[in-house]
C-alpha cells in the first residue's frame, strides 16, 4: 500500500498483467515517487505481555474516514479473533506531501479508530508515532530494543479500594432487587430473578 499511495502503480493489478503475459509497461527509470506514506498495522494483541495475542469477540470496530487515509481490513464488529489465524486485523495508511505531514495524519487516524472487545497494540502505535527518535527518522533495526520502555503505554493503575467498590457495587445491584420481591410476597415478580434484566434495557 505505501508503495501504490507514493508512486500511483497498482502493484497487485501489475502482477496479474506480467502472470498473463504481458509486458511491464515502464522501466524503473520511469517510476516516480510524490509525497510521503507511512503504514501502520493494527494487531489484536497485548504489547505489555510480550505482544503476545489477544483472542475474543470485538463489539465494536470502527475505522477511521479521512482524506489520504487508507484501510485494509477485514474486521467487522461482533467478528471474533481466533487463536487460529494471524492476529493482524488491520492495515492503516496515510499519504502526505512529506514525512512530519504523514506522520500527523496517520495519528489523527489512530486516534479516530476503535476497537472494542480485545487488547490491541494502538496506544503503543501512537506512542512510537509520537517518540522523538522516530519523529527525527533515526531508527534501526535495533531501535525498539532501546527504546521499549519509552514506548509502551502506562498501564492503569486500578486500587484494590476501587475493585471492592465495584464488586460491592455490582453486588448491592443484584441483592437489593431480591430482597424487595421476597418482601412483597410476589414469587413471579421478575424482580426475583438475577439475571441480568434491568429496565429499559440499561
Amino acid at each position: 500500500p505505501v508503495t501504490e499511495l507514493v508512486t500511483g502503480i497498482d502493484l497487485v493489478k501489475l502482477q496479474f498483467r506480467i502472470a498473463s503475459g504481458e509486458v511491464l509497461p515502464f522501466t524503473q527509470a520511469d517510476v516516480r515517487q510524490r509525497g510521503h506514506a507511512i503504514e501502520c498495522r493494527v494487531y489484536a494483541e497485548d504489547p505489555h505481555n510480550n505482544f503476545l495475542p489477544s483472542t475474543g469477540t470485538v463489539h465494536t470496530f470502527i475505522a477511521p474516514q479521512m482524506p489520504n487515509v487508507r484501510v485494509d481490513t477485514y474486521l467487522q464488529s461482533s467478528d471474533a479473533i481466533s487463536i487460529h489465524y494471524d492476529p493482524m486485523i488491520a492495515k492503516i495508511i496515510a499519504y502526505d506531501t512529506t514525512r512530519e505531514a504523514a506522520i500527523a495524519k496517520l495519528q489523527q487516524a489512530l486516534r479516530a479508530t476503535v476497537v472494542l472487545g480485545v487488547t490491541t497494540n494502538l496506544d503503543f502505535l501512537q506512542a512510537l508515532l509520537a517518540h522523538p527518535v522516530f519523529a527525527a527518522g533515526q531508527i534501526h533495526t535495533a531501535y525498539l530494543d532501546e527504546h521499549l520502555a519509552d514506548v509502551l503505554p502506562p498501564l492503569l493503575e486500578v486500587s484494590i479500594a476501587a475493585l471492592i467498590a465495584a464488586a460491592l457495587s455490582e453486588q448491592r445491584a443484584i441483592v437489593l432487587p431480591l430482597i424487595k420481591a421476597a418482601q412483597d410476597g410476589d414469587a413471579y415478580s421478575p424482580w426475583a430473578h438475577a439475571d441480568g434484566f434491568r429496565l429499559g434495557g440499561r
